[in-house]
């Protein structure tokens, strides 16, 4: 039998350490993926699923790290056991070859999908308290306002180019239509 990991970061930021310690000890095989939970294509995911042979073990060291949802989660179990293949779940020792271990799977697939989901709430519920108490959210703006006023109207008196105005001060020309376009729609207070 051979035990595959999947492993699985949501951004180049993010480190899988945890996962890799977890895991190096129980697979013959590991495969980092990065990218979102919610991305539509997963490749490396993809591609061990259609290498896997009856009889192998895909293991993961958290059911989060695999399936976006309870229903994915429920499904892919499913297809997985309909081809003779087992699954792991390392952080849980969850074994899903038993009727005991396929119905934890299934309350621990429901409580990912709801931890995901409040985590969501919670994030959108926080972003709006941030923006009532008129905090800037995202990326600091690239120019002051005095350098947007300043490449405003050398650009209407034709002094100069947005690909100048935009080479003087580091950013690309698309970069500053932007920052002149949102300088346009912001209200004044």
């Amino acid at each position: 039998m051979r035990k595959i990991g999947y492993l699985r970061v949501s951004t180049h930021e993010q480190k899988p350490d945890r996962q890799i310690e977890g895991l190096r000890s129980l697979c013959d095989e590991l495969h980092i993926e990065t990218l979102s939970a919610v991305a539509r294509s997963r490749p490396v995911y993809n591609s061990i699923i259609a290498r896997l042979e009856r009889n192998d073990m895909l293991v993961v060291w958290a059911l989060d790290r695999a399936y976006r949802s309870a229903k994915d989660a429920l499904n892919e179990l499913d297809a997985l056991m309909d081809r003779g293949i087992y699954f792991q779940i390392a952080n849980m020792d969850l074994d899903t070859t038993t009727p005991h271990g396929r119905f934890i799977y299934t309350i621990m697939s429901g409580a990912a999908q709801y931890e995901r989901e409040m985590l969501i709430e919670r994030t959108k519920e926080g972003i709006a308290a941030a923006r009532l108490q008129g905090k800037q959210l995202g990326r600091p703006p690239k120019l002051t306002p005095v350098q947007l006023f300043d490449a405003q109207f050398r650009l209407e008196q034709r002094t100069a180019t947005k690909a100048a105005i935009a080479a003087e001060h580091g950013i690309a020309p698309w970069t500053l239509t932007r920052a002149i376009k949102r300088s346009m729609t912001v209200p004044a207070h």
